[in-house]
């Protein structure tokens, strides 16, 4: 079905998750519109976060967190090594510092293969101290199917593939209101001081830490619906003085985080973060009294660690659903036709592992914008 619209399909948010869908939709003799409100694109949460290619170990099975994870790792994979994305394939370890929490690991080891992560074993101290000779712990679980990535790199791929295929590309544009007609959406943008409007029939909601927002703006009451966000804050801490580390090393998990791990880049440099700080605005600023928290955290796996190692280095925000000391929280990836909205396809909440998830996220809103059009 076509309708008489200035596009066919808009999709809100150029975040790696937004561009990952507009490359996948794009085509097909669709005219497709990607507008994001920062002047670049990956300007929000998806440039300020670990870089890491995660397995899907940690998440209950079932959800589309495990399930998109699972695919999205092997076709970032696959991505990356036809492409040429810079990426290491490094593993990672999840170390316990105790025999108490030793006794924690083969139920994530069980976690993992239930939602279909290959190769998960459990290491001894011996074992891990091969490994790693930096690290310390009683024991350890190994995933190595977890790497790190050029995830700017990625975005650039993903926004070369959509405009290759026809998608319309505008950044610096604000969406500051949406209209529901017969047949789709009028979107009211936002320039400066200078607003125009247009029509689309699909209208995909990818807003990051805004998308509850732009779901509001569409007519849904984010708290009946669960979509109310909450900005979490993590910071990351650098190490000027450090010792080989090859892999990712990571503590066993929080409530509402995979705990401080520490984390090389791309080229070698290690860092420590992110930690969980619920905040009430979107604020950048690194807490340099936060690094007493971080030496704590890791000295329990990092006996050389000194204070006076680590240096603050950036900020990010996740876009989560849970609040402080709340239950696990989904990816919201939902097409609103039930609640009086058909046309608009939501994906509220993607925070960790969007990055990883986001081909697969991608495929699954191409099925539901196809079952449109």
């Amino acid at each position: 079905m076509l309708a008489n619209t200035d596009v066919q399909v808009t999709v809100l948010g150029a975040g790696v998750v937004g561009l990952a869908v507009a490359a996948r939709v794009a085509g097909a003799g669709r005219r497709l519109l990607l507008l994001d409100r920062n002047g670049s694109f990956g300007q929000e949460t998806s440039s300020r976060h670990s870089g890491i290619i995660h397995a899907g170990i940690y998440y209950p099975s079932g959800s589309l967190k495990a399930e998109l994870c699972v695919r999205g790792n092997r076709e970032i994979y696959r991505i990356c090594q036809e492409c040429s994305i810079p990426h290491k394939r490094l593993g990672k370890l999840i170390v316990a510092a105790d025999e108490e929490e030793a006794g924690h690991l083969e139920n994530l080891q069980q976690q993992g293969r239930r939602n279909g992560v290959a190769g998960l074993r459990i290491l001894s101290q011996r074992q891990l101290k091969e490994l790693e000779p930096h690290v310390d712990g009683v024991a350890a679980l190994h995933s190595p199917s977890t790497g790190i990535i050029d995830a700017h790199a990625l975005m650039r791929l993903f926004l070369s593939w959509a405009r290759e295929r026809g998608a319309l590309v505008a950044f610096g544009k604000e969406a500051v209101a949406i209209e529901r007609l017969s047949e789709g959406f009028r979107v009211t943008v936002r320039e400066g001081e200078t607003y125009s409007s247009f029509t689309t029939l699909v209208l995909v909601n990818s807003a990051g830490l805004a998308a509850d927002q732009v779901a509001a703006m569409a007519g849904l009451e984010v708290d009946r619906w669960g979509y109310r966000l909450r900005y979490c804050r993590g910071e990351y801490f650098r190490l000027a003085k450090s010792r080989p580390v090859g892999r990712p090393i990571y503590p066993l998990p929080e409530a509402a985080g995979l705990g401080i791990h520490l984390t090389p880049d791309m080229d070698g440099l290690l860092r420590l973060g992110p930690n969980v700080r619920y905040v009430d605005r979107i604020s950048y600023e690194v807490d340099a009294s936060a690094r007493e928290e971080f030496f704590t955290a890791a000295r329990r796996y990092l006996p050389w660690l000194r204070s006076e190692d680590l240096e603050p280095d950036f900020a990010g925000i996740r876009p989560k659903l849970q609040g402080p000391g709340e239950d696990f929280r989904d990816f919201v990836i939902s097409h609103e036709a039930d609640k009086g909205l058909p046309g608009l396809i939501n994906l509220i909440g993607i925070e960790s592992p969007g990055l990883t998830s986001s081909p697969a996220i991608a495929d699954m809103v191409a099925e539901m914008v196809h079952s449109l059009l």
